[in-house]
């Protein structure tokens, strides 16, 4: 295994940095995402292909979002332990291989089997992802820049699913919703290994700490099932107490677990940082809004309006359509702001857009909704990038996946709650439960505004992942909780960078970026 934590040289830095290791990060995360809402539209298709009922397109979808969000944590973990670049690429091999089983699958029960595997992929990739861009691009304002576009792929990736899949059903099948996976895979793993340096793992780990993370792992899963399950005609209310009762026994044991752990995987002193706590709530609310309302508006169009497939992926365009424009907006306000006045103007936009689909209903023309869904796109791009980089500022250097994997576990499990708090609102008619899901997300949406005015840094109060380093039981004080910088110049040059093998200057710390 030492050849794990061997770091090749990275190249010199001589101008602007090389987007192709951008390019490696962003396309397999592209992947990533897109298979969260590529299957949708080939459900039919599918459950006629493999005879499958409800239950078993509903393990088709839900099973790859349980899995990637009840693992993410733990794998946050193997990216600190070994290495970004050896993770990310275990990641793409094992989401490769899951996607041609789900292409291949003779049977739902291989397909769901399959889509579970494909969650580990996802798992290993996202958390790996964003170490590689901080180490990848370590001056803050070329760093905003890649998450900016970093979050633009998220947005896209999601907006582009229900339009890929309903151009590969129609014209190859629903087969190749999967296969489509296999040649961006492999275009992935060749970028990588020639233009992302090998990333050095972090040997102060002495473990991987895996009954805290299988606890965690458990708590997340039985969480979101508990919420799916909520949502579903008779279900019995048993089940569902027994899901949300896991999850709360499983969270128990994960703060213990933690708590006692000589070298946890999670510092839980990550959320003595208030930065750090408020970003991964904006991540939860952020994605319970969003992706609520987009699991809700395809049944409208296809319900209410009689939309085909393919017609309702392309009258969805306006949701992701300034996706790009804005994350590449929240990249450059980032960079010279900082991440709060981004977080705070696309939360209230978005939070405005979400609150236009009041207007949604039966005889409602579809323009009167592009521009409401149009806002609500461009403001959670808008959001999304200036969050991450407040989490990934906010954590020590050593933490970068564990913050990562935080974070979009957050934003994952958002999602998972978006969809079934949401749905079970249909249950007395799509057109009030679309009203009522509606409200909701632009309420969370105002909240997390006021999260992120209150407790994320602008331009001149920027985190501080040194703040709790070096005190005992890592205690942070107050000022560096807040994302003050009282005694931070004390500490820094006894701050090793365990992220880069170059040693070069700590995010935050040039001069310019203040």
């Amino acid at each position: 295994m030492s050849t794990l934590s061997t770091s090749a040289p990275a190249p010199p830095r001589t101008g602007r940095a090389s987007p192709l290791p951008l390019v490696a990060v962003c396309l397999g995360y592209f992947l990533v995402i897109l298979d969260v809402t590529v299957v949708t539209v080939a459900l039919p298709d599918l459950g006629r292909a493999l005879g499958a009922g409800v239950t078993g397109l509903q393990w088709t979808v839900d099973g790859y979002t349980l899995v990637f969000a009840g693992l993410l944590l733990f794998c946050g973990g193997l990216a600190d332990r070994f290495g970004g670049r050896t993770v990310f690429l275990a990641g793409l091999a094992v989401f490769a291989t899951a996607s041609a089983g789900c292409a291949l699958a003779p049977s739902v029960a291989v397909l769901v089997l399959a889509r579970l595997v494909q969650g580990v992929g996802a798992a290993l990739l996202v958390p790996a992802s964003l170490a590689l861009l901080r180490a990848a691009y370590p001056e803050p304002a070329a760093r905003a820049r890649a998450f900016g576009v970093w979050g633009a792929v998220a947005g896209l990736a999601a907006g582009a699913g229900p339009v890929l899949g309903g151009v590969l059903v129609a014209s190859f099948g629903w087969r190749a919703v999967f296969l489509v996976n296999l040649p961006a895979s492999l275009a992935a793993l060749v970028l990588t290994i020639r233009q992302v340096p090998r990333s050095p793992a972090v040997p102060t780990h002495r473990g991987l700490d895996v009954p805290a993370q299988t606890a965690a792992a458990v708590s997340v899963a039985a969480l979101a099932a508990g919420c799916i399950e909520a949502g579903a005609p008779g279900r019995p209310l048993a089940v569902v107490l027994g899901a949300f009762a896991v999850a709360l026994l499983g969270l128990a044991a994960f703060l213990l677990l933690e708590r006692r752990a000589p070298a946890p995987m999670l510092p839980l002193a990550l959320f003595r940082n208030r930065t750090f706590t408020a970003s991964a709530a904006v991540g939860v609310l952020l994605n319970t809004g969003f992706y609520g309302l987009l699991f809700l508006a395809p049944l409208y169009f296809q319900q209410v309006h009689h939309y085909s497939a393919l017609r309702t992926g392309f009258a969805l365009l306006p949701a992701v359509g300034l996706v790009a424009a804005g994350s590449a907006l929240a990249g450059r306000l980032t960079a010279r702001t900082g991440p709060r006045p981004p977080m705070v103007a696309g939360l209230v936009i978005g939070a405005a857009g979400l609150a236009g689909w009041l207007c949604a209903g039966p005889g409602t023309p579809y323009v009167a909704l592009v521009g409401p869904m149009a806002a609500a796109g461009f403001g959670t791009a808008l959001t999304m990038p200036a969050a991450t980089a407040a989490v990934m500022e906010s954590a020590p250097d050593d933490r970068g996946g564990a913050a990562a994997a935080v974070f979009n576990a957050a934003r994952q499990v958002g999602s998972v709650l978006g969809v079934a708090v949401f749905g079970t609102l249909t249950a007395g008619g799509l057109v009030a439960g679309l009203h009522g899901a509606a409200l909701a997300a632009a309420a969370g949406f105002l909240a997390a505004a006021l999260l992120a005015a209150r407790w994320v840094p602008g331009a001149t109060r920027r985190p501080d992942p040194a703040g709790w380093r070096g005190r005992p039981e890592g205690r942070a004080t107050r000022g560096s909780a807040e994302g003050d910088q009282p005694g931070r110049h004390q500490h820094d040059h006894h701050r090793p960078d365990h992220t880069r093998g170059d040693h070069l200057p700590l995010p935050g710390r040039e001069p310019t970026a203040r």
